[in-house]
């Protein structure tokens, strides 16, 4: 009955065969439907069923295989990979009445280990009278040394850390190896089992887009979130949903709601990539709730990670090579941004991380993947996910009389984001006096209901239609709506009049391409939250209007002068003409009074603050440190 049932997919097993794969994959719905009795007890006896199953796969490889070339006259081993299109069963729901059982279940790859061999028979010999006993089989699983037959076969290499996967496996236990130690009692481990997984069939979700919470969608909910798609206040609707006990900020929350649903990634056809995911900086005064939204995008996004800048290193962001204490091998283990792939990574205190670990994430920000190369392990992560930071300014508040002084990120890191908003806390009475009566509003309503403020679309419905949307829509610009964005682009590189910001003078603002391709990707995301397969021009004016309150205000306004492209050729100039006298003033190892610098410095005409900023920069560069107290700077290069 076995070798009936497998003889269907004899054509894909002779293929498989062929071409060195010695595997051949089994639907259990296919087996149910072949014979009801056999799928049953596959499910509730895998481990004595399955070898029935390969030894069926065998025979009928050997049959679909002849005349096979000369020296090849034993048939491989043939390994039986399961699959199921049941719904998968939390780890945590696994009981001791799964155990031996055939389950499966969700989850995403933490770490992983080289490549071993695996002994399949042993022969054994009797130290008295040199009897052989030969070809004992061994049973597989970790009791028996559960690695693969061959490297090629048995599941090994398929998957890297950061992988969200479904398996498919037999629920195991296996005896828990004892600790020497001094004065431990001998009986201590008797009776002490630790589960296991045997993973006979494994699914990888190679989209990355967070799919997970997608896929239990029912028929109705999926009409009510086409229904929710198609009103026409939904992006409205959405940004007031976000943290809605956070008074005001409605442009930034629209911001943040586009992060959460992204771009449409693209696959060019030279093989590169276009990231879709979108990434924004909240940089600004203390207690204007940055942190408070980032939690709660963490809770709303599908796949949410939150860390703080402080604690965290490089290694903790993108991704490290550990020793196993148990093997004393080498094993790969994802940081956050890994395992925020296909959602979001929400990084508070990012100006207290250090200047190395910044430089850390530059590949995961704009190519999306982490290249390791470490302790013989080389290998690239995959980190498709959306980076929500937020920031103080150097001097704790923002310092309007300092300008470029109140931000210490290199431009490298800052033209990586495609949004910046800079947030400052005013003081105007009739707005304090309204922000004070929503504060209050929330701490009495808190009193009353245990769930505090609810938006108008529930945080689950929220959650949910952000996993959908992300899952069923990839939309893309309309010709018309391409055009415009070009003829904008070309007018914002060029200095054009609607982009002077209260001054007299004309503002050349050159901006990069990255900035443009953020100006698309917005555009996308607003297209995808109301389910649209085409941005069209209303969804470009609202990109460029986001693009423009955000990083282009902050540019203008002197703030971010040093974003890449966003500064002015005379205050370029000047800052040069600073830079070239101060390196003529002193030697390499000569130490020069700060005060005395600054003082020469204004007599001739030059701004306070221009000259900080090409100190700052200098020190930056390592050129230059101060001693003494921050009195007395020393060239060092």
């Amino acid at each position: 009955m076995l070798m009936l049932m497998l003889s269907i997919g004899g054509d894909e097993l002779k293929r498989h065969y062929t071409l060195g794969e010695y595997w051949i994959e089994v639907e259990m719905e296919d087996l149910a439907s072949f014979d009801e009795d056999l799928s049953d007890c596959l499910y509730k006896l895998p481990t004595e069923n399955l070898p029935l199953l390969e030894e069926a796969a065998q025979e009928v490889a050997d049959e679909v295989t002849r005349p096979r070339p000369a020296g090849e006259e034993t048939v491989q081993d043939i390994q039986v990979m399961l699959k199921s299109d049941a719904h998968p069963a939390s780890i945590r729901n696994l009981k001791s009445e799964q155990v031996s059982r055939l389950v499966k279940i969700p989850g995403i790859i933490i770490s992983s280990t080289a490549v071993r061999a695996k002994a399949t028979k042993v022969c054994l010999q009797c130290r008295g009278c040199r009897a052989v006993i030969s070809n004992i089989p061994l049973p597989p699983g970790l009791q028996g040394y559960a690695l693969p037959r061959k490297c090629n076969t048995y599941l090994c290499d398929r998957v890297v850390p950061g992988n969200r996967v479904t398996v498919m496996g037999i629920y195991s236990i296996k005896k828990v190896a004892q600790t020497k130690a001094k004065g431990r009692d001998k009986g201590a481990g008797v009776g002490i089992r630790a589960a296991y997984l045997r993973v006979v069939g494994i699914e990888v979700d190679t989209e990355g887009a967070g799919r997970g919470a997608s896929g239990s969608v029912s028929p109705q909910e999926e009409e009510e979130l086409r229904a929710l798609a198609s009103s026409p206040s939904v992006y409205d609707s959405l940004a007031r949903s976000l943290a809605p006990s956070i008074y005001g900020s409605d442009d930034l929350k629209k911001a943040i709601v586009c992060l959460l649903f992204g771009g449409s990634r693209k696959r060019l056809p030279d093989g590169l990539t276009r990231r879709g995911d979108i990434n924004l900086l909240m940089l600004g005064d203390p207690g204007t709730a940055k942190s408070q939204l980032l939690k709660f995008v963490e809770r709303c996004s599908p796949i949410g990670v939150y860390t703080s800048g402080k604690g965290s290193s490089a290694a903790g962001l993108t991704a490290s090579v550990l020793r196993d204490p148990n093997t004393r091998g080498f094993v790969m283990e994802g940081g956050a941004m890994v395992l925020a792939d296909g959602g979001v990574v929400c990084i508070d205190e990012f100006d207290k991380m250090r200047e190395d670990d910044r430089v850390a994430i530059h590949e995961a920000m704009e190519q999306q993947t982490i290249s390791i190369a470490k302790a013989g392990i080389t290998t690239t992560l995959n980190s498709r996910c959306s980076v929500l930071a937020a920031a103080n300014s150097v001097f704790g508040r923002w310092d309007d009389t300092k300008g470029e002084d109140n931000i210490d990120f290199m431009p490298t890191i800052l033209s990586r984001f495609d949004m910046i908003f800079i947030i400052k806390d005013h003081h105007d009475q009739q707005r304090d006096m309204t922000l004070a009566r929503h504060v209050m509003n929330v701490h009495l309503s808190a009193q009353t209901q245990t769930e505090g403020v609810e938006g108008e679309i529930p945080l689950a419905t929220l959650k949910k239609y952000v996993a959908y949307c992300r899952a069923k829509c990839g939309p893309r610009l309309s010709a018309a709506a391409a055009e415009k964005l070009k003829n904008r682009y070309v007018l914002m590189r060029s200095g054009a009049k609607e982009h002077e910001r209260e001054t007299d003078r004309r503002v050349s603002i050159p901006i990069t391409v990255r900035q443009l391709e953020a100006v698309v990707r917005i555009a996308e995301s607003l297209a995808k939250m109301k389910l649209q397969p085409i941005a069209g021009e209303e969804e470009v004016d609202e990109s460029l209007r986001l693009f423009q309150v955000s990083t282009l205000d902050a540019a203008l306004s002197g703030s971010l002068s040093g974003v890449e492209g966003f500064t002015t050729p005379a205050d370029q100039e000047m800052i040069s003409r600073i830079e070239k006298q101060l390196k003529r003033r002193f030697a390499i190892g000569s130490q020069v009074s700060e005060h005395s610098i600054i003082q020469d410095f204004t007599k001739q005409k030059y701004p306070e603050h221009a000259i900080h900023k090409v100190l700052h920069l200098m020190m930056r560069r390592g050129e230059l440190q101060h001693r003494m107290q921050r009195k007395v700077l020393y060239r060092v290069k």
